[in-house]
């Protein structure tokens, strides 16, 4: 389920990049584009996979420990718009 690598003894450990998609994800934009663009720039994907990346993050423990705050926020706001559906 996570795209991150096996560490050492096993346990799953966060890439660079998956750490990058946390940040950005974890920052506020200050206008309209420049999170898809930094998205393009910094990762050197589409918005498109970072989602999938993010979505996919959001379930790793690895990622929680990383940035609970953003993972927590981000989890929430992904269950309220399930039930809504």
């Amino acid at each position: 389920m996570c795209s991150s690598p096996r560490g050492y003894r096993g346990e799953v450990t966060l890439t660079d990049q998956d750490r990058a998609v946390l940040d950005i994800a974890g920052r506020a934009w200050a206008g309209p584009g420049a999170k898809e663009r930094a998205i393009r720039e910094r990762l050197g994907i589409s918005p498109t996979r970072f989602y999938q990346l993010l979505n996919a993050l959001l379930d790793d423990p690895e990622a929680l420990a990383h940035a609970p705050v953003t993972v927590n926020r981000l989890r929430r706001t992904r269950d309220t718009h399930r039930t809504t559906r």
